[in-house]
């Protein structure tokens, strides 16, 4: 069995507004459950992908301070 995430997520997604995107992130992060790892994965390297070097920078700033915030 092929199982491509990478596709499921985009066609779940392919429709979505930006309200619609935001909220299906916002569902997954308060969910919290371990299921939803992967899509959370998916749309980060479609942001990842489509962002410039200064954004880059930036996510990994944000990612950095918020690691140490939660240790």
């Amino acid at each position: 069995m092929d199982l491509n995430i990478r596709k499921a997520i985009y066609a779940n997604i392919s429709n979505n507004d930006q309200e619609q995107l935001e909220a299906t992130i916002v569902d997954a992060i308060n969910n919290g459950e371990e299921k939803m790892l992967p899509g959370l994965g998916v749309l980060f390297e479609l942001i990842w992908n489509h962002s410039n070097e200064e954004e880059k920078k930036e996510m990994i700033s944000s990612l950095e301070a918020g690691i140490q915030n939660d240790i």
